[in-house]
């Protein structure tokens, strides 16, 4: 299912992407040229650690996580084998190419640093994180993730001949359960990378666009910040 935040889309946390969208299926994406690896592009790498930062501002880049980054990613680990840290700053973006990235940073064991803001599915990044921090000053912000009415309309459209949805009652049965599948994966990775689960279920209180910043004090708490891997 697609979900929207700031540009957010998916198929579920951990699933595979048929036609990402920005916004909405049923037209494919064409996204900017992501340049990546040079000082003060929005992915480099600085001694041992590896920026990404989607804050930029950069000309003609996105503003957001987007599917090209999950390369970026391959190309300058496998070319920097001492990286030991990603620091991250970022308001969100693509859920598959965000959980694409969260498994190569849990596989190289790598941790994470929020400097900035990190919100949304940029969160998925950085709970991989075997140690997480934030600096002073920065913030890591929740919301629920969600589906706009044309894109729920280009998707049915789209698909429904291939997915023997003969309705959108049919349609509409499907989603109730997609949804229900997507929940539990978004939640079971949070509990698995050590998030307390009353503190899992409260990031989902929000609206888009209406994050929940939690202070440095219950993020400690609730697992999401920790100063040493387990």
């Amino acid at each position: 299912m697609m979900k929207t935040g700031s540009c957010m889309a998916g198929t579920g946390l951990w699933r595979p992407l048929g036609i990402l969208l920005c916004g909405g299926w049923g037209a494919v994406l064409t996204a900017p040229t992501v340049a990546f690896g040079t000082e003060n592009s929005r992915l480099f790498v600085s001694e041992t650690t590896l920026v990404f930062d989607t804050e930029t501002g950069e000309e003609n880049q996105p503003g957001e996580i987007v599917v090209e980054d999950i390369e970026g990613f391959r190309t300058l680990l496998s070319a920097h084998p001492a990286v030991t840290e990603v620091r991250l700053d970022s308001g969100g973006g693509s859920v598959y190419a965000s959980s694409e990235i969260a498994w190569i940073v849990a596989d190289y064991g790598l941790n994470t640093t929020v400097q900035g803001e990190c919100i949304s599915a940029c969160v998925d990044i950085f709970l991989a994180g075997a140690r997480r921090q934030m600096t002073r000053g920065s913030k890591i912000g929740f919301h629920r993730r969600s589906w706009s009415p044309n894109s729920v309309e280009s998707y049915y459209t789209d698909l429904r001949e291939s997915r023997g949805w003969d309705t959108p009652f049919v349609f509409g049965s499907w989603i109730y359960e997609d949804t229900q599948r997507e929940m539990y994966d978004y939640l079971n990775y949070m509990v698995d990378r050590g998030v307390d689960p009353g503190f899992a279920i409260k990031t989902l209180q929000m609206d888009p666009g209406d994050e929940w910043y939690p202070s440095r004090r219950t993020l400690v708490a609730a697992g999401v910040l920790r100063d040493k891997a387990p």
